[in-house]
Parts: C-alpha cells; structure tokens; sequence
C-alpha cells in the first residue's frame, strides 16, 4: 500500500534543507550543532506524516481506484486490505508523525504546526474532484519537507529573523514545481478514465500534449528556483555556501529533467514509470548527496 519510492522524492529535500539548516550562520556565527535526536526526528516525522497521507488517499479513492483498470488491482478495491484496517493504519501514522515533532521541544513550532500539515496532506486527496491544480496542491504537500525541516531545526531563529526561512522557501518552491510537472506526467496515464469520469487534472484540462509542455514548464521553474538558492544572500536569508559541486549537481538536474520529458509524449506513454519513478528518484537523492558533499567539506 505504501511505495518506499514515493517517500524517496520528498525525503533527500527534508535532509537537504536539515543539513543547511545546520551549517547556515545564526547572526554571522557559527552554525546550529548537530544533535542527532533531531535527525530521527526529521526522518520518523518523514516516514509517519507520508505513510499517514498515503493510507489516507487509498481510503479517499477507494470507489475511483475500484472502476479504474490501472489501480483496480490496489489493497482496498481488491479486498486485500479491510476499510478498518486501513483507518487503524492511517491513525497510527499520524502517532508516530506527532512523536517525532515532540523530539524538536523546547522548539514547540513544529507541533503547533503539525495539524495544519496533516490537514494540507490529506487535503489533497480531494482535490481532483474540484479544481485541475490538485498537481500544485501536490507539490505543495511535498514542499512542506524541506520547510518543515528547516523550521524544526532553527524554528527560535525563525521567529526572531522571519527571513532566515528563505533558504526553505527556495528549496521548497523548487520541489512543489518538480512534484507538479511530474504529477501531471504521470496522470496523463488516466486521461481517459478522468475524462470520462469528470475528475479533474491538467491533461484533461489541456489535453495530454498541453499537460506536457506544462511539465515542462514546472520544470524549466524548478531549475531556476535551484539557481536562486545559493545567490539569495544578495537580498535575504544566512549564508550557504554552496560552491561548485552544487553547480554540477544542478545541471545534472537539468539534464535529468530533459530526459524524463524525451521519455515521454502524447503518443508514447509506456514509459511514464520509468520516467516517474527511476529519473525522479535519482535526481532527488543524487542533489541530496552533492549538496551535503558541498555543504560540509568542499
């Protein structure tokens, strides 16, 4: 019910943002110390709040996924997995979310925040039923990791310099344009049921070839956003210090993004799972090693 492969796209952003969050100066000082309890904190907030958001869209789509050919064979429209179970499931996952953000006290921000998130991430399950920007909605659900990181490691800073939370906000906005071009990829996969169903997403608002050139758009966005990350101490935010490993990595995200659209178009959809999964999950742990590589000893 719960793919290890969707976990790796929001995850390495999450790690990312915690190890700048890290090495960033607070005031012109030295950075925050490290303090391991935190870390397990990020990663069980990771694995509880997406466990929690993916159980809570299978018991959301259930009846969609039913009639759909491609989800039909899912645990719940199969009979694989009961309704309840799936509810004792998704209730557990957001325990385990909670006790991870009780790791970051004194800082109290990310409780106080965690129901708002679980409210965003479930939010999206319904959005498709409404509005064509579910993709957007998406992205920002998966944006949330890298500012959420950020605010649980330097949430006291964060308050007392509101612009010390740009460096997130970038690398966030990054991952919600990635997250929404490589959503609207691979719900071309559902153009005809969507259609015929009055379920809402971008294909079916623009037609399989526009959702493309809107993917890659996003992704044109995205590249820019990662640009824009080590020069935003000309205006706000700590010091970085990204150098040139993070350069390469970013054009190696560029070129990865370029291939996953030659993978794809309107009349070749066969390899939407590979372009998905295997492109998408290189490029985000592969710019999460270059950047802490760059962070930490280059």
């Amino acid at each position: 019910m719960i793919r290890f492969s969707h976990t790796i796209f929001a995850l390495p952003f999450a790690l990312l943002a915690a190890v700048m969050a890290w090495v960033a100066p607070v005031s012109g000082d030295a950075g925050i110390q490290f303090d391991g309890s935190h870390l397990a904190g990020i990663i069980i907030c990771m694995i509880g709040a997406r466990s929690a958001a993916m159980a809570f869209n299978r018991l959301a789509d259930r009846f969609i996924d039913a009639e759909n050919p491609r989800t039909a064979g899912r645990h719940l429209p199969a009979g694989k997995l009961s309704v309840g179970a799936v509810w004792k499931f998704t209730l557990g996952s957001v325990l385990i979310f909670l006790m991870g953000n009780a790791l970051f006290l004194p800082n109290y921000l990310p409780l106080l925040l965690a129901v708002p998130v679980l409210l965003i991430l479930f939010g999206y399950s319904y959005t498709k039923r409404f509005t064509a920007l579910a993709h957007f909605w998406l992205g920002l659900a998966l944006m949330l990791a890298p500012v959420c990181a950020w605010i649980a490691i330097r949430g006291l800073v964060v308050i007392e310099n509101p612009e010390d939370l740009a460096p997130a906000v970038v690398l966030g906005a990054a991952v919600l344009f990635w997250v929404a071009g490589f959503d609207m990829i691979y719900a071309c996969q559902d153009y005809a049921y969507d259609v015929e169903k009055k379920l809402n997403s971008v294909p079916v608002m623009l037609g399989i070839g526009g959702a493309l050139r809107l993917a890659a758009v996003c992704h044109g966005i995205m590249v820019g956003f990662l640009i824009l990350l080590p020069l935003l101490k000309r205006w706000c935010g700590p010091e970085l210090g990204l150098g040139w490993v993070y350069w390469v990595a970013v054009l190696a995200v560029a070129g990865l993004l370029v291939y996953e659209h030659w993978l794809v178009s309107a009349d070749d959809l066969d390899r939407v799972n590979v372009a998905f999964f295997n492109v998408n999950s290189v490029l985000s742990v592969g710019l999460l090693v270059a950047g802490t590589c760059d962070l930490l000893w280059f």
